[in-house]
């Protein structure tokens, strides 16, 4: 199938370090604080899987395990069938979008947009196009030239989605992208999220606590809990068909 492939993966963060935040689903035993355990998932290329649980859940943990930001403490994530073990975070061809957008103050639209296509072979033609065609694509034509802090909280992060997407990441890994906005803007922007990840034909992992949110953008979501994954399915088949009084639970689908 290639695409992502993660086997049988646990993160653990030493508690003797202090690195750890431990939440109240991680579990702490003689190896430290276990965030991740035995997690198994296949997302095929121009697939878009959300990750679904409470807040320490894991599901964080996971993504950053996947970028190369948190070491594996067992188990294996591939991509096109190649071991990325070793391999480091700006090598694996990976985007990454998180909640805040972390985009540049001092750098107008444009240049923010472009930063990840600097290091390409492209001439400023080709980067200009680039930026043109992503900001269409999100919504903000024209405002190429926009100073960062006068856009607003949606505004900013359909920007950060389209530096993300400027690079052509083979894999788009978006962590609760949208959680610090209100929910009426969440709801909208989260069907333009998929809208777009569709159009540029993006494989994307995408962590959020809210249900709606998952199933207005994926083709298949994940529920977890403490550290593991209890069912993957499409969004209709969650709702339809829990696997366990568990999903259930969390779905709000029993009291």
């Amino acid at each position: 199938m290639a695409g992502l492939e993660v086997r049988d993966v646990s993160v653990r963060y030493g508690v003797a370090t202090g690195s750890a935040r431990v939440g109240p689903a991680r579990r702490k035993d003689a190896a430290g604080v276990t965030a991740v355990e035995g997690f198994s998932l296949d997302v095929a290329p121009g697939e878009v899987v959300a990750l679904l649980g409470p807040s320490g859940c894991g599901k964080s943990s996971l993504l950053r395990a996947v970028a190369g930001l948190e070491p594996l403490a067992g188990g294996q994530v591939l991509y096109d069938g190649a071991d990325l073990a070793g391999l480091p975070v700006h090598k694996r061809r990976f985007g990454l979008m998180f909640q805040d957008g972390q985009l540049f103050p001092h750098r107008d639209v444009r240049r923010n947009v472009a930063y990840g296509l600097e290091t390409l072979p492209l001439t400023r033609e080709e980067r200009d196009a680039r930026v043109t065609a992503l900001l269409d694509l999100v919504g903000l034509a024209g405002y190429e030239q926009r100073a960062v802090p006068t856009l607003s909280g949606g505004e900013q992060q359909r920007v950060a989605l389209a530096r993300a997407l400027a690079p052509r990441p083979r894999l788009l890994l978006l962590d609760e992208p949208l959680s610090a906005l209100d929910r009426q803007l969440r709801e909208r922007l989260a069907g333009e999220v998929r809208a777009v990840l569709v159009e540029t034909g993006t494989t994307a992992v995408f962590v959020t606590h809210d249900h709606a949110e998952a199933s207005a953008v994926a083709d298949r979501v994940g529920v977890m809990d403490r550290g593991r994954l209890l069912q993957v399915a499409a969004p209709d088949e969650l709702r339809t068909a829990p696997a366990s009084d568990r999903v259930a639970e969390f779905l709000g689908l029993r009291g």
